[in-house]
């Protein structure tokens, strides 16, 4: 349904301007006009400035600051402010520019008549519809505040379990990015300057030292090779994952990678149990429930299970069939599924289920923090092996034959 950009005069002769929603121009003034006001001016919104700008990197809305929009959020709503003045409020605190215009634009729409979680729905960059669904569950059921206070608790964890996940990866990215840099720059600019005395000297040159020449005489001439190899690579992966055979492929590759494999898995189930419990404790159908939940997992391989869950649900089946015949899923996760059902604790259970695989990435998470920093010492040990069995071992000989 559109929005309108309205101005209009009260019987007063005092100027308002805000948004409404409506399916048409006419309907617009029509609904004004109920309002006591007349109208000056009316345009229908373009949608596109804010999409446009929310595209760029730059201009992106932090995870964070959703988190702290959303408990912010339900403090004023507590406190019996207004939805429209605690939206006006939270456009001042609000640092990032294009979450600050987005917050504007709500405000001016709910203000307008329009209800928070339609508003919402508008701006998917910053709301996921997940986070849209858990506030339209809060305005029916009178709730609004307590669900945006739970909403934070949720994306907060998730926001910390993706920083958790980030910062582990930093320390061996950066250490592995210095290495590769600095073993380039040796091989460009130091080892031909080593070499070309063992050249000069017309001595037999080892094999690892014929290896090393060759690898630095590749990277001083045909660099641009290289790095072109290199960019058709990531952009050909980039094209391939864009493919739907080619997503559903790396996806389900994911799992088979060593410790990155179960890091994975465990990320996947923490959303799926935490995501679908927060769901029906919010009194959302399960069907509704598991649709939303397959767009919030972020991979095409649980996607695809849990799609099929829903048609099994709508057949009278139990929401752990298909995960029980698949053995990409935990035994563990169907089991206490259906135990839940049984019980009438499906909600309990998954929240339980998602701290007990939270844990379980925490342990995973540490265990490869402390094994990363000795493969990275062997990997240096190893590099200066070869150092100094190709180039300065060699060397040596060479200074010691001459000495001699």
């Amino acid at each position: 349904m559109p929005i309108y950009d309205y101005k209009a005069k009260d019987n007063t002769g005092t100027t308002h301007t805000g948004a409404i929603d409506a399916p048409n121009d006419l309907v617009a003034q029509d609904t004004l006009k109920e309002r006591g006001l007349v109208v000056v001016a009316l345009n229908e919104r373009r949608k596109s400035t804010i999409f446009q700008s929310s595209l760029s990197f730059f201009n992106r809305v932090p995870r964070k600051e959703v988190v702290l929009f959303a408990r912010e959020l339900a403090v004023m709503i507590s406190a019996t402010v207004p939805i429209v003045q605690a939206l006006r409020i939270l456009v001042k605190q609000t640092s990032n520019i294009t979450f600050k215009i987005i917050i504007s634009e709500i405000a001016d729409e709910v203000d307008g008549g329009a209800k928070l979680s339609a508003s919402l729905a508008r701006y998917p960059q910053a709301f996921s519809d997940f986070f849209v669904q858990m506030v339209r569950s809060g305005e029916t059921t009178g709730k609004l505040d307590e669900t945006l206070t739970y909403l934070a608790d949720q994306q907060e964890k998730d926001y910390d379990l993706e920083n958790k996940i980030r910062g582990a990866m930093t320390y061996p990215a950066f250490i592995v990015g210095t290495m590769v840099i600095i073993g380039t720059g040796m091989m460009i600019f130091v080892i031909p300057k080593l070499t070309d005395s063992l050249i000069q000297s017309g001595a037999e040159v080892p094999t690892i030292t014929k290896f090393l020449m060759a690898s630095s005489d590749f990277l001083r001439n045909f660099w641009w090779l290289l790095f072109g190899l290199i960019g058709i690579a990531v952009f050909a992966l980039r094209f391939y994952a864009r493919t739907p055979d080619g997503h559903r492929r790396l996806d389900s590759l994911k799992f088979k990678i060593p410790i990155f494999g179960g890091i994975y898995q465990k990320v996947y189930l923490v959303r799926f149990a935490r995501s679908f419990s927060t769901l029906i404790a919010s009194g959302i159908p399960v069907t509704r429930s598991l649709e939303i939940v397959a767009d919030v997992i972020g991979n095409v391989i649980y996607k695809e299970l849990t799609l099929s869950t829903i048609q099994e649900v709508e057949a009278g089946n139990s929401v752990a069939t298909v995960f029980v015949a698949d053995r990409r899923v935990p035994p563990m996760l169907p089991q206490m599924m259906i135990v839940g059902e049984q019980t009438g604790k499906l909600d309990l259970i998954l929240d339980k289920l998602s701290n007990f695989y939270a844990k379980e990435l925490d342990n995973i998470i540490n265990n490869f923090v402390s094994i990363i920093e000795p493969l990275i010492l062997v990997t240096l040990g190893i590099a200066a092996a070869v150092l100094v069995s190709g180039i300065l071992l060699p060397m040596y000989n060479l200074t010691s034959t001459a000495g001699g």
